[in-house]
C-alpha cells in the first residue's frame, strides 16, 4: 500500500510540470512570434552576404590543397614511384572540381 501512496503521490507533481512547460512554452512562442516571410527574407540576406567569403575561402582552400598535392607528386616522382600520375591525376582533379563546383553553384544562384 506504501508503494501506491508513492506513485500517486508523484502523479499531481509530475502534471503540474508538465502544464508549467506547455504554459511557458506557449508564452515563448507567443513573445517571440513575427512574420514568416520576414524571416525568410533576413536568412536570404545573410546567406548572400556571406557567400562570397564564402566563395573565396573555398579558392584558397582549393590553391592549398594543389600546393599540397604538387608536393606529394614531387615527392612520389623523385621516389621513383609507378603510381605517380595515377597520384598526380587524383590531386590535379580533386583541386579542378572544388573550383567547378564553386563557380557552378555561384552561377546557378546567381549571386
Amino acid at each position: 500500500m506504501g508503494n501506491v501512496k508513492k506513485i500517486l503521490g508523484r502523479g499531481p507533481i509530475i502534471t503540474k510540470r508538465a502544464i508549467t512547460t506547455l504554459i511557458l512554452a506557449g508564452a515563448s512562442l507567443y513573445a517571440s512570434a513575427q512574420d514568416g516571410n520576414a524571416g525568410i527574407d533576413a536568412a536570404n540576406d545573410q546567406v548572400r552576404n556571406y557567400f562570397d567569403s564564402g566563395t573565396n575561402l573555398m579558392y584558397a582552400v582549393g590553391a592549398l590543397l594543389g600546393l599540397i598535392g604538387a608536393v606529394k607528386v614531387y615527392q612520389k616522382w623523385n621516389a621513383g614511384d609507378p603510381d605517380t600520375s595515377k597520384v598526380a591525376a587524383a590531386w590535379f582533379g580533386s583541386c579542378v572540381f572544388l573550383v567547378v563546383v564553386v563557380t557552378v553553384i555561384k552561377s546557378f544562384f546567381a549571386i
